[in-house]
C-alpha cells in the first residue's frame, strides 16, 4: 500500500524514529487561487437540479470570501445552457464546447476541466455527489494533486482564514467530520443532491462568457460511448419530490410497498424505501432513502414502518415536515417527526386516505 503522507506512523511512533517530509505538492503558493467553481452537470441538454442546488451555496460561499462565483459547463451544443447558469447567480461561465463532450467520458470531461483549473487556479470547487460528479471529482483531484473531501452535508468557510470547512458523516453516521484542506488548491467537495437549498432565480441576469480549450490529440480520450440504455420499469424521482411516503420493514414485505403507493398516489407523491427493504429485495435501489440512497429535502416526508437507523434520519431529516407511522412507540424515528402516530400502518393509512376523501368530498 502505498504512503498517503498521513503522518499518523510519525505522530504515534515509541521510538521517534519516523521523520515526516511534506510532499512537493504542498509546496504551491495558494495565494495565486481565486473563486468559487460549480460543475454545471448537464445531461441531453438539461441542467441537473443538484448543480442550481450548488450554484446557491456557492454564492454565500463566495460572498463569506469575497470573491466571484462560477459555473463550469462541459458539453456539445448546450449554449442555452449559459444563460440559465447566469440566471441561477453565476458570474461567469467558463464553456467547454466540442462533439467529443457530447456524452460524459471520464478522460473528456476530467481533461478539459483540468487544463482550465490550471489556467484559470479556482480556491473552491463544488460538484454533485451524482453518478457523474462521483466519477469525475476524484479524477480531476488526482491530477491537481488535491484533497477531495465526499457526500458533504454542510460547507462553511473558517472566518479566521477563509478555508472551506467541509462537514460530511463519518463512521456510519454516527458522528460529523469537518475536513479542512490548509495546503493544496483546489479545495474540492462533493454534495449530494436534495441537501442545499436552491437560489431565485433572477431572469434575464447576465454575466461573463470565457470559452475553453475543447481540443483533443488522438488517443487523449480513451472511452468511447457506444451507446446509452435507459433502464426500463419504475423509476424514482426523490430528488425533486414535493412529498415522499417511504416504507420500511415495518411494511412485511414487497407487497406492503402496495398501500405505501396508495397514499403517494392519493397525495401526489412518490414512495421511497428505507435500506432494509432493498436489502431484503422488495424494491429496486433508486428508492432507497439514506446515507447509502438518496439524500431527500421534501415538503413532506412521511415514514411508515420505519424505525428510524442513523443512516436513514441522515437522508431525510431536514425534510420540511416528517410524519412516523410506526408500531413502536420508542422508535428512534420518534425523536426527528414533526408528528408521530403509534399503531399499525395497515389501520392507519387507509383511514388517513379515508380522511382525505371525506374533505374533498
Amino acid at each position: 500500500m502505498a504512503c498517503t503522507n498521513c503522518g499518523v506512523c510519525a505522530e504515534n511512533c515509541p521510538f521517534g524514529a519516523i521523520e515526516r517530509t511534506e510532499s512537493s505538492m504542498s509546496n504551491v503558493d495558494i495565494s495565486l487561487y481565486h473563486g468559487v467553481w460549480v460543475f454545471a452537470e448537464q445531461r441531453e441538454g438539461k441542467l441537473m437540479n443538484v448543480s442550481v442546488e450548488l450554484l446557491g451555496e456557492g454564492r454565500k460561499l463566495a460572498d463569506q470570501i469575497g470573491t466571484e462565483l462560477s459555473a463550469v459547463l462541459v458539453g456539445s451544443q448546450v449554449d442555452d445552457l449559459v444563460d440559465e447558469l447566469f440566471e441561477c447567480g453565476a458570474d461567469k461561465v467558463y464553456y467547454a464546447d466540442a462533439p467529443e463532450l457530447k456524452g460524459y467520458t471520464t478522460d473528456g470531461y476530467t481533461n478539459a476541466i483540468y487544463r482550465a483549473i490550471l489556467k484559470y487556479k479556482p480556491e473552491i470547487v463544488l460538484m454533485g455527489a451524482t453518478h457523474i460528479g462521483r466519477d469525475l471529482a476524484p479524477s480531476l483531484a488526482v491530477k491537481c494533486g488535491t484533497g477531495l473531501t465526499a457526500d458533504c452535508t454542510k460547507l462553511d468557510i473558517d472566518p479566521e482564514d477563509k478555508k472551506l470547512m467541509q462537514t460530511r458523516p463519518a463512521f456510519g453516521g454516527n458522528l460529523m467530520a469537518t475536513i479542512v484542506c490548509p495546503h493544496h488548491r483546489p479545495q474540492m467537495s462533493t454534495v449530494r443532491p436534495g441537501v442545499m437549498e436552491k437560489p431565485v432565480r433572477v431572469p434575464g441576469r447576465k454575466g461573463e462568457l470565457i470559452k475553453l480549450d475543447a481540443k483533443f490529440k488522438p488517443g487523449e480520450i480513451r472511452q468511447t460511448v457506444l451507446e446509452v440504455v435507459k433502464k426500463v420499469g419504475e423509476i424514482a424521482s426523490l430528488s425533486d419530490a414535493d412529498i415522499i411516503v417511504s416504507g420500511g420493514r415495518g411494511i412485511g414485505g414487497p407487497e406492503g410497498f402496495d398501500i405505501i403507493r396508495k397514499l403517494a398516489d392519493r397525495l401526489g407523491g412518490t414512495i421511497g424505501s428505507s435500506r432494509a427493504c432493498v436489502d431484503a429485495g422488495w424494491i429496486d435501489h433508486s428508492f432507497q432513502v439514506g446515507q447509502t440512497g438518496t439524500t431527500v429535502k421534501p415538503k413532506l416526508y412521511i415514514a411508515c414502518g420505519i424505525s428510524g437507523a442513523i443512516q436513514h434520519l441522515a437522508g431525510m431529516q431536514t425534510s420540511g415536515y416528517i410524519v412516523a407511522i410506526n408500531k413502536n412507540e420508542n422508535a428512534p424515528i420518534f425523536e426527528v417527526a414533526d408528528y408521530g402516530i403509534v399503531g399499525d400502518l395497515f389501520k392507519v393509512i387507509p383511514a388517513i386516505i379515508e380522511a382525505l376523501d371525506k374533505r374533498d368530498a
